[in-house]
C-alpha cells in the first residue's frame, strides 16, 4: 500500500478516535493520537496476520504494552477486518468488550494479551518470540511501549534477557510523545536519550520520526541482525494530527467537545 494510502487510512483512525472518545467520554485521546501511525504502518503494511486466521500459528504477534492507547488499536483492528465497526458501538459502556484497556485474547479477535498495567507487555512479547525458537515455527513479535512505561524495572530484565536469549524477530517501538500522565517525561526520569538506554542494554536501536509513515516503513524494511533484537524509538507528538490537542497533556484526560470534534475533523480532512 502506498504512503499516501496509509496517511489517509491514518487521518480516518483518528477521526474515529477523537468521534468514539465524544460520544463514550473515554480518556486517553493524546495517547492514542501519537500511536496511530505505527499502528497503520503495522497492520496495513507489514504483520503477517490474517483477519479471517487470526488464529495461525505462524501469524506474526502484535502487543500494545502502553494499553492505554486501547481505542486506537480497536479502530485499526476494526478497519482492518478482525471485527465489524458496529462492535464499537457499546465502547466504554458498561458491560463492554471494549474498555480502556485491551481485553483478554479469548474476548476479542486479534488482541494476543491484556494489557494496561505497565511493563507487562515486553516480557509477554519475549516469552512469544522464544516460544518461536523453542517450537521451531518462525513468526515475529512486535510490542509498542511508551516512554513513561520505560520507567518500568520490568522493562529492562526483558531487555536484559532477550538479548541472552538471541531473539532477532523481536521489535519494540517505544511512543515517546515526551509526556507522562502529570508531567514530561524528561523531568520525571531524567532526559537520558532512550535509543542511547536499549542500544547499552545491546539491542539494535534506531530513532524516527514517529509520526513519518514513511520513515516508519523504512524502519520496518530493515533487516534483523541474527541474535540482536531490535528496538525503534518513535518521535511522536501527544494529541498528533490536531493542532489545539498536539503537545497538549490536558488531552490524556479531556473528553472533545461537539465544537472541537468538527474542528478536528476538519483538520484531518474528514468529513463528520
Amino acid at each position: 500500500m502506498k504512503t499516501n494510502e496509509l496517511q489517509e487510512i491514518a487521518s480516518v483512525a483518528r477521526s474515529r478516535i477523537i468521534l468514539n472518545s465524544h460520544k463514550t467520554g473515554t480518556p486517553h485521546l493524546g495517547s492514542c493520537l501519537s500511536c496511530v501511525d505505527i499502528l497503520v504502518a503495522l497492520y496495513f503494511s507489514k504483520l503477517n496476520i490474517d483477519p479471517k486466521n487470526y488464529s495461525s500459528p505462524t501469524r506474526d504477534r502484535f502487543i500494545l504494552s502502553k494499553g492505554h492507547g486501547a481505542a486506537a488499536l480497536f479502530q485499526i483492528l476494526a478497519m482492518k477486518g478482525f471485527y465489524p465497526d458496529k462492535l464499537l458501538s457499546d465502547y466504554g459502556e458498561d458491560g463492554s468488550i471494549f474498555a480502556e484497556h485491551p481485553p483478554t485474547p479469548d474476548y476479542l479477535p486479534g488482541i494476543e494479551a491484556a494489557t494496561g498495567s505497565l511493563g507487562h507487555g515486553l516480557p509477554i512479547g519475549l516469552g512469544m518470540a522464544l516460544s518461536s525458537k523453542i517450537s521451531n515455527i518462525s513468526f515475529n513479535v512486535y510490542v509498542l511501549l511508551g516512554d513513561g512505561e520505560c520507567n518500568e524495572g520490568s522493562i529492562w530484565e526483558a531487555a536484559t534477557m532477550a538479548v541472552a536469549q538471541k531473539v532477532e524477530n523481536l521489535t519494540i517501538f517505544v511512543d515517546a510523545n515526551k509526556w507522562q500522565a502529570t508531567d514530561r517525561s524528561a523531568d520525571l526520569v531524567g532526559s537520558t536519550s532512550l535509543k542511547d538506554k536499549w542500544q547499552a542494554f545491546g539491542w539494535n536501536s534506531y530513532e524516527i520520526d514517529g509520526n513519518n509513515i514513511q520513515e516508519i516503513l523504512d524502519a520496518l524494511e530493515m533487516k534483523p541482525t541474527i541474535g540482536v533484537p531490535t528496538a525503534i524509538m518513535l518521535n511522536t507528538i501527544k494529541g498528533k494530527g490536531v493542532s489545539f490537542m498536539e503537545d497538549n497533556n490536558n488531552w490524556h484526560y479531556r473528553i472533545p467537545n461537539q465544537e472541537e470534534v468538527e474542528m478536528a475533523f476538519y483538520e484531518l480532512g474528514v468529513k463528520l
